[in-house]
C-alpha cells in the first residue's frame, strides 16, 4: 500500500530496517506513558487523519487500530516527531487499559533493579567511573 503521509512529516522521519519508527503513547492529561508500538508511514498517516491511534504489527505484519479488538480506545489529542525524527510521542485520552494484559500502562509489572552505587546525577562514587 502505498502511504498518504504527507511528504514533509515523511522527509523528518528516520525509519529502521523495517520502515519502522518508535512510537511513545503517554495520557494527555497526566503525561503517563502508557504503551510503545511501532508505525510505519501509513500507521502515521492514518493517526493524523483519524484522531485515533493505529500501529503496525511486527508479529502479525499489518495495521491495527487500538482498541477495535479490546475496547481500549485511544482518542489522539497530538502527536511529535522527536529531535532525531526516529520516535513519535502520541498524547491520547485513553480509555480503559492500554496493556494488552488489561493494565492501565504496559510498564505496571517488572520493575528492574537500579545500581544504587550511581547518585541521581550519574556521578559515580568517589574514586569510580561511570560508563555509559
Amino acid at each position: 500500500m502505498t502511504s498518504t503521509l504527507d511528504p514533509g512529516i515523511s522527509g523528518q522521519l528516520k525509519r529502521d530496517a523495517a520502515g519502522l519508527v518508535c512510537a511513545v503513547v503517554q495520557t494527555h492529561d497526566t503525561r503517563e506513558v502508557l504503551m510503545v508500538a511501532w508505525m510505519d508511514d501509513e500507521a502515521l498517516h492514518r493517526t493524523l487523519t483519524t484522531g485515533r491511534t493505529w500501529f503496525w504489527s511486527r508479529s502479525r505484519g499489518e495495521h491495527w487500530r487500538k482498541g477495535d479488538t479490546s475496547g481500549a480506545v485511544q482518542t489522539v489529542r497530538s502527536v511529535s516527531l522527536d529531535c532525531d525524527g526516529d520516535a513519535v510521542l502520541v498524547t491520547v485520552d485513553q480509555v480503559g487499559g492500554a496493556c494488552h494484559t488489561g493494565d492501565r500502562t504496559c510498564f505496571d509489572a517488572r520493575p528492574l533493579p537500579v545500581d544504587r552505587q550511581v547518585d541521581r546525577q550519574g556521578a559515580a562514587p568517589a574514586g569510580e567511573a561511570v560508563r555509559a
